[in-house]
Protein backbone atom coordinates (compact mmCIF):
# COMPACT_ATOMS: atom_id res chain seq x y z
CA UNK A 1 0.00 0.00 0.00
CA UNK A 2 1.29 3.63 -0.85
CA UNK A 3 2.29 5.98 2.31
CA UNK A 4 -0.21 8.68 2.11
CA UNK A 5 0.62 12.16 0.89
CA UNK A 6 3.18 14.36 2.37
CA UNK A 7 0.63 17.31 3.60
CA UNK A 8 2.14 20.74 4.10
CA UNK A 9 0.44 23.50 5.24
CA UNK A 10 1.23 26.96 4.63
CA UNK A 11 -0.99 29.61 6.36
CA UNK A 12 -0.34 33.19 7.56
CA UNK A 13 -2.02 36.58 7.06
CA UNK A 14 -2.85 38.32 3.96
CA UNK A 15 0.45 39.55 1.88
CA UNK A 16 2.96 37.51 3.58
CA UNK A 17 4.54 35.09 0.52
CA UNK A 18 2.15 32.15 0.78
CA UNK A 19 1.32 31.78 -2.84
CA UNK A 20 4.90 31.99 -4.07
CA UNK A 21 6.45 30.26 -1.02
CA UNK A 22 4.06 27.20 -2.28
CA UNK A 23 4.99 27.24 -5.86
CA UNK A 24 8.31 27.26 -4.85
CA UNK A 25 8.48 24.99 -2.39
CA UNK A 26 6.92 22.27 -4.33
CA UNK A 27 9.12 22.58 -6.96
CA UNK A 28 12.18 22.36 -4.45
CA UNK A 29 11.34 19.21 -2.85
CA UNK A 30 10.26 17.62 -6.37
CA UNK A 31 13.53 18.84 -7.79
CA UNK A 32 15.51 17.31 -4.38
CA UNK A 33 13.26 14.64 -3.73
CA UNK A 34 12.38 12.74 -6.61
CA UNK A 35 9.07 12.64 -5.13
CA UNK A 36 5.65 13.36 -7.44
CA UNK A 37 4.75 17.02 -5.82
CA UNK A 38 2.16 19.56 -6.63
CA UNK A 39 0.78 22.87 -4.91
CA UNK A 40 -3.12 23.70 -4.03
CA UNK A 41 -3.73 27.11 -5.16
CA UNK A 42 -6.03 28.39 -2.86
CA UNK A 43 -9.83 28.84 -3.43
CA UNK A 44 -10.81 31.95 -2.15
CA UNK A 45 -8.96 33.99 -5.03
CA UNK A 46 -10.65 31.86 -7.59
CA UNK A 47 -13.82 32.43 -6.14
CA UNK A 48 -13.24 36.28 -5.52
CA UNK A 49 -12.03 36.86 -9.33
CA UNK A 50 -15.06 34.88 -10.75
CA UNK A 51 -17.98 36.13 -8.51
CA UNK A 52 -16.05 40.17 -8.43
CA UNK A 53 -16.65 40.25 -4.44
CA UNK A 54 -15.65 38.71 -1.46
CA UNK A 55 -17.56 36.19 0.07
CA UNK A 56 -20.72 36.66 3.07
CA UNK A 57 -21.04 34.91 5.91
CA UNK A 58 -23.25 32.39 5.08
CA UNK A 59 -20.55 31.42 1.98
CA UNK A 60 -17.27 30.69 3.97
CA UNK A 61 -18.08 27.22 5.09
CA UNK A 62 -18.64 26.18 1.31
CA UNK A 63 -15.17 28.38 0.32
CA UNK A 64 -13.45 26.13 3.31
CA UNK A 65 -14.69 22.71 1.67
CA UNK A 66 -13.95 23.26 -1.38
CA UNK A 67 -9.92 24.28 -0.31
CA UNK A 68 -9.80 20.74 1.27
CA UNK A 69 -11.70 19.07 -1.20
CA UNK A 70 -8.81 20.48 -3.54
CA UNK A 71 -6.07 18.88 -1.31
CA UNK A 72 -7.71 15.72 -1.37
CA UNK A 73 -7.94 15.70 -4.78
CA UNK A 74 -4.06 16.18 -5.08
CA UNK A 75 -3.58 14.33 -2.28
CA UNK A 76 -4.58 11.35 -4.02
CA UNK A 77 -2.40 11.70 -6.86
CA UNK A 78 1.01 12.98 -5.70
CA UNK A 79 3.41 12.28 -2.50
CA UNK A 80 3.95 15.62 -1.14
CA UNK A 81 1.14 18.40 -1.52
CA UNK A 82 1.99 21.66 -0.25
CA UNK A 83 -0.75 23.88 0.77
CA UNK A 84 -1.37 27.72 -0.57
CA UNK A 85 -3.69 28.09 2.86
CA UNK A 86 -6.12 25.66 4.24
CA UNK A 87 -9.56 25.84 6.31
CA UNK A 88 -7.81 26.80 8.96
CA UNK A 89 -7.37 30.71 7.46
CA UNK A 90 -11.20 30.71 6.26
CA UNK A 91 -12.47 29.85 9.95
CA UNK A 92 -9.57 32.26 11.29
CA UNK A 93 -11.08 35.32 8.86
CA UNK A 94 -14.54 34.03 9.31
CA UNK A 95 -13.78 34.82 12.98
CA UNK A 96 -12.32 38.29 12.54
CA UNK A 97 -14.75 39.47 9.97
CA UNK A 98 -18.12 38.40 10.77
CA UNK A 99 -17.57 37.07 14.52
CA UNK A 100 -18.51 33.47 13.10
CA UNK A 101 -16.51 30.11 15.47
CA UNK A 102 -18.45 27.64 13.33
CA UNK A 103 -15.45 26.62 11.12
CA UNK A 104 -13.27 26.53 13.67
CA UNK A 105 -13.93 22.55 15.50
CA UNK A 106 -13.45 21.07 11.65
CA UNK A 107 -10.78 23.31 10.29
CA UNK A 108 -8.65 22.33 13.13
CA UNK A 109 -9.65 18.63 12.50
CA UNK A 110 -8.38 19.25 8.95
CA UNK A 111 -5.45 20.81 9.85
CA UNK A 112 -4.57 18.05 11.47
CA UNK A 113 -3.89 16.06 8.47
CA UNK A 114 -1.10 17.75 7.59
CA UNK A 115 2.24 16.66 8.69
CA UNK A 116 3.28 20.06 9.31
CA UNK A 117 1.93 23.23 9.27
CA UNK A 118 4.34 26.65 7.71
CA UNK A 119 3.63 29.79 9.05
CA UNK A 120 4.74 32.73 7.05
CA UNK A 121 6.40 35.38 8.97
CA UNK A 122 5.14 39.72 8.85
CA UNK A 123 8.31 40.53 7.59
CA UNK A 124 7.57 40.71 3.91
CA UNK A 125 6.30 44.57 2.75
CA UNK A 126 2.70 44.55 2.11
CA UNK A 127 0.87 44.55 -1.07
CA UNK A 128 -2.45 45.54 -2.70
CA UNK A 129 -4.16 42.41 -4.45
CA UNK A 130 -7.15 43.35 -5.44
CA UNK A 131 -10.50 42.26 -3.19
CA UNK A 132 -8.81 40.06 -0.78
CA UNK A 133 -6.65 42.08 1.09
CA UNK A 134 -8.07 44.24 3.92
CA UNK A 135 -4.76 46.12 4.81
CA UNK A 136 -1.50 46.06 6.47
CA UNK A 137 -3.28 46.54 9.68
CA UNK A 138 -5.19 43.34 9.67
CA UNK A 139 -2.17 41.29 9.50
CA UNK A 140 -0.89 41.23 13.84
CA UNK A 141 -4.07 40.13 14.92
CA UNK A 142 -4.94 37.49 11.73
CA UNK A 143 -1.33 36.45 12.77
CA UNK A 144 -1.73 35.78 16.36
CA UNK A 145 -4.78 34.41 16.16
CA UNK A 146 -3.32 31.91 13.72
CA UNK A 147 -0.55 31.48 16.19
CA UNK A 148 -2.93 30.84 19.42
CA UNK A 149 -5.09 27.97 16.95
CA UNK A 150 -1.67 26.25 16.27
CA UNK A 151 -0.33 26.25 19.77
CA UNK A 152 -3.89 25.81 21.82
CA UNK A 153 -3.86 22.65 19.65
CA UNK A 154 -0.64 20.93 19.58
CA UNK A 155 -0.72 21.20 16.02
CA UNK A 156 2.88 20.45 14.18
CA UNK A 157 4.05 24.30 12.95
CA UNK A 158 7.20 26.11 12.07
CA UNK A 159 7.59 29.76 11.40
CA UNK A 160 8.89 30.71 8.06
CA UNK A 161 11.04 33.92 7.64
CA UNK A 162 13.44 35.93 5.00
CA UNK A 163 12.98 37.65 1.32
CA UNK A 164 13.15 35.52 -1.51
CA UNK A 165 15.23 32.10 -1.82
CA UNK A 166 15.88 32.41 1.86
CA UNK A 167 12.33 32.24 2.55
CA UNK A 168 12.73 29.05 0.61
CA UNK A 169 15.43 27.37 2.50
CA UNK A 170 13.27 28.31 5.44
CA UNK A 171 10.73 26.27 4.63
CA UNK A 172 12.97 23.22 3.01
CA UNK A 173 15.00 23.60 6.58
CA UNK A 174 11.51 22.71 8.36
CA UNK A 175 10.54 19.94 5.68
CA UNK A 176 13.64 18.05 5.57
CA UNK A 177 12.68 15.55 8.67
CA UNK A 178 9.27 14.57 6.72
CA UNK A 179 11.01 14.43 3.69
CA UNK A 180 14.08 11.95 5.36
CA UNK A 181 11.37 10.07 7.55
CA UNK A 182 9.33 9.39 3.86
CA UNK A 183 12.60 8.66 2.20
CA UNK A 184 13.42 6.26 4.57
CA UNK A 185 10.02 4.58 4.29
CA UNK A 186 10.05 3.92 0.82
CA UNK A 187 13.78 2.27 1.20
CA UNK A 188 12.28 -0.22 3.57
CA UNK A 189 9.03 -1.15 1.78
CA UNK A 190 9.79 -4.81 0.14
CA UNK A 191 10.49 -4.76 -4.17
CA UNK A 192 7.72 -6.12 -5.94
CA UNK A 193 7.34 -9.51 -6.87
CA UNK A 194 8.44 -9.63 -10.81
Amino acid sequence: MAEPALRIAIVGAESTGKTALAQALAQRIGALSGLRSTWVREHLRAWCDAHGRTPRPDEQAAIAAQQQALIDSAAATHAVVVCDTTPLMTAVYSEWLFSDLSLQAEAVAQQRRCHITLLTALDIVWQADGLQRDGPQVRAPVDQRVRQLLVQNALPWALVTGQGNARVECALRAVAPLLHQRADADRKKPAAAP
